[in-house]
Formats: structure tokens, C-alpha cells, sequence
């Protein structure tokens, strides 16, 4: 069910069009951002993982021309979609306004620093969108952290303003973002009422059980719009009692006092996978790689429960210290996560190189296996125009074979 609710499994259509990127964005809810390109950009290995090797320009069109998905808060800095944005309208006019630490933080700086706020809104009204480096640095206290958002008051603005609602993020050229008023750049058609509290809840749930396929509670609160389901027992018990979301028994469950739920435009699905072995090959199941910050796997405690798989990033672990590797992408093989690859994209020359593959211990697999992860990492390498695949010396000599 969590695979098929991510589009993990079924037949790839070739060069798909932008609707086609949008109905996985869709289903997906969010698509995480970030900076790291050791292979790509994650939410571009996210739709990859989906779609196969797709043209970026779609998911351009999407963004930037028809402005069907905009770039928010999720889980994490996400695309997410622009007919969901009275989900998303409730964080923002939440934002900085509670009673904690961060918040008395955050609204204080603003208002020692009303000057700045005023110099960049008056900007963007006249000459929008514009970047950061465009706009002069008119704080009158600067922010203070111990991170590398110290004393970048610019930033940090921008970045507080984005997350109230008051200007979104109008393009981009590389990793640098592009600024406008969020008044001015949503489309007409954006639905801009603002929803009730448990509203707001009630759709983020049934949008994020939907992404998840089967979940409890606590995978609900951790996903789509993570932290920001307050009353979601409520809500759940409502959706139920309107016969919109139903608990299922999982077999072997070791806490059956906290239910599952599946969604009811889903449980034509699970019938259908619970038929038969049958039924799970004729929904072509796949292998594939995934990004780290993949939404099958972004919640670590999830991933374990599910698959009984391990992932933790070791990009800030020393070297010496790493297991697998820096930018390790995990193998879905089917349904099962039988192991990871450290791969770097090197771009000088046109090389995506292998630095190791790591199999987990776990069921046997056919020699099969093997051929199919070759087929991923092929399909990687085309999507990321490599010419050709390295794998160093840490491959070890039979997988090495099975990978050429």
C-alpha cells in the first residue's frame, strides 16, 4: 500500500507531460528541497524515482509558467501544490504569532528591524522579483546565531516573510531564489478563504494518509505537514464516523492498541493487493533508487516499522566514522529496501561513479536482483546525462560483475 500510494510501482510513461509531473506531485503532497547535488538536487531524484527520466522542463512549466506548485514549508522546504494552499495559508498566518521562545524571538527581531521589512516590501512592489544580494542591509540589530544565519539579516527577513505569506518565491536561477509579493505572483484561480482550524487539519490528514497509503496516527502527524495537527485524534475519529477513512488490522502487528487507517479511495486498492500474490505483480512492482530525503522514507521511524530498514544520514558524520557514505541513496527492490549506493555525479567528466553498494542482510534474493539494480543505476546515469558508469574499487568483485 505505501509503495503504491507513492508511485513506487506501476508502468513509467514515457516522457511525461506536465499534468503527468503534477498528478505525481499530487499524490505525493509535497516534494522536499535541498541544497546538496552530490548526485542532483533531492526533488529532482524524487520525481526520477517515479517517472523515470523525465524533461526538468515540465516540472518547470509547472512552477514557474503555470504556477500550479509553489515552493513552502512541508515536513520541510517542499514544492507543494497551489490548490492546496488554504493548508498551507494556516501555517503561515500561525507563523511567529504562538507564545513560544522562538516566536517572542522572532516577533521582537521584526520589530527592531521594521526599516529593513519596509525597504524590501517597498522594493518588491516596485521593481519585483528580485534576490537577496539586490536589497541593502537596513537592519538596525542584527540576528544572532551560532549558525550560519548570523548577522545575514537580509536572509533572514526574506526567510520570515516567505514563511508569514507575505512574498513567495517568484523563480530561480541555480540555488539562488528569486523574490515577489505573494499578492502579486499566485495565480487568480489560488484558493485564498481562509479555512477553520479543524478544517484545515481534516484535509491535511486525508492528504497525508493518502500520500502514506496505510498509517497510524503518529505517521499522519510526521508527514505532509509535520507537527501541525493539533486535534488530529479528533479529526480522524470525525473522518471515520463519516465513513471518509477506516482502521484496518495489520497481521503480526506487536501494538495493536494503536489502529491503522487506509484511506476509503484506497481500500479498492489494498482489496485488490490482499486478493493475491497475483495482484502485487500485476501492479508491476519496481526497482529503483531513492533520494535520501525521499517521502517513502523521510520519517526514519517509519521506515523501520514498515520495512525494518535502518537509514540515517551521514553527511555531517566524519569520514572515518561513516558506514556507508556521504550521499547514500537506498535500493527499493519491489517491496523491500534490500540495500543502499554511495554514488557521486562527477560533472567534469560526465561520469557518475560508484563508490559503494552495500546489500542488507535479510530473506534471499534471486541473482536477479542484481541485473535489475544494474537497470536503476542505468537509468540514474541516463537521467543525469552520464556518459558512463565508474565503480571504484570499494564495489565488491561480484557485485562489480552483476552491476556491468
Amino acid at each position: 500500500m505505501a509503495i503504491m500510494r507513492q508511485r513506487l510501482a506501476g508502468s513509467r510513461v514515457p516522457a511525461p507531460s506536465p499534468d503527468q509531473v503534477l498528478d505525481v506531485a499530487r499524490d505525493l503532497g509535497c516534494v522536499q528541497l535541498d541544497p546538496i547535488a552530490v548526485v542532483a538536487r533531492s526533488h529532482l531524484l524524487v520525481l526520477w524515482s517515479r517517472l523515470g527520466p523525465f524533461d526538468r522542463e515540465a516540472l518547470e512549466v509547472l512552477q514557474w509558467r503555470e504556477r500550479r506548485l509553489f515552493e513552502y514549508f512541508a515536513h520541510a522546504a517542499s514544492i507543494v501544490l497551489t490548490e492546496d494552499f488554504q493548508i498551507h495559508r494556516a501555517h503561515m498566518r500561525r507563523y511567529a504569532r504562538g507564545d513560544t521562545a522562538w516566536s517572542r524571538r522572532v516577533r521582537t527581531w521584526l520589530e527592531d528591524n521594521r526599516d529593513l521589512r519596509r525597504h524590501i516590501l517597498r522594493r518588491l512592489r516596485a521593481e519585483g522579483p528580485l534576490r537577496s544580494r539586490d536589497f541593502e542591509d537596513r537592519s538596525r540589530i542584527g540576528w544572532q546565531s551560532s549558525g550560519w544565519t548570523a548577522e545575514r539579516n537580509v536572509s533572514r527577513m526574506l526567510d520570515f516573510l516567505w514563511a508569514a505569506g507575505t512574498i513567495t518565491v517568484a523563480g530561480r536561477s541555480g540555488l539562488t531564489r528569486w523574490w515577489d509579493l505573494s499578492e502579486r505572483w499566485f495565480p487568480d484561480w489560488t484558493p485564498r478563504r481562509a479555512l477553520p482550524g479543524p478544517e484545515v487539519v481534516r484535509r491535511a490528514a486525508e492528504r497525508s494518509l493518502r500520500a502514506l497509503g496505510i498509517a497510524r496516527p503518529r505517521h499522519i502527524s510526521q508527514h505532509f505537514i509535520r507537527g501541525s495537527y493539533p486535534g488530529l485524534a479528533s479529526a480522524l475519529s470525525a473522518l471515520e464516523r463519516e465513513k471518509r477513512v477506516s482502521r484496518v488490522a495489520v497481521a503480526g502487528d506487536p501494538r495493536p492498541s494503536e489502529p491503522w487507517y487506509v484511506h476509503r479511495e484506497d481500500l479498492s486498492l489494498m482489496e485488490r493487493l490482499l486478493a493475491g500474490a497475483g495482484e502485487w505483480e500485476e501492479c508491476e512492482p519496481r526497482t529503483t533508487l531513492l533520494s535520501p530525503f525521499d517521502n517513502l522514507i523521510c520519517d526514519r521511524s517509519r521506515t523501520e516499522e514498515l520495512f525494518g530498514f535502518r537509514f540515517r544520514l551521514e553527511i555531517y558524520v566524519p569520514r572515518s566514522q561513516r558506514r556507508y557514505g556521504y550521499y547514500v541513496m537506498p535500493i527499493l527492490w519491489r517491496d523491500r529496501l534490500v540495500g543502499r549506493i554511495d554514488p557521486v555525479m562527477d560533472r567534469r567528466r560526465g561520469r557518475l561513479v560508484i563508490n559503494a553498494v552495500h546489500l542488507d542482510s535479510g530473506p534471499p534474493m534471486p541473482a536477479s536482483v542484481g541485473r535489475e539494480v544494474a537497470g536503476a543505476i542505468r537509468d540514474l546515469a541516463k537521467f543525469l546525462g552520464a556518459s558512463e558508469t565508474e565503480f571504484s574499487a570499494e564495489v565488491p568483485a561480484g557485485w562489480r560483475r552483476r552491476l556491468r
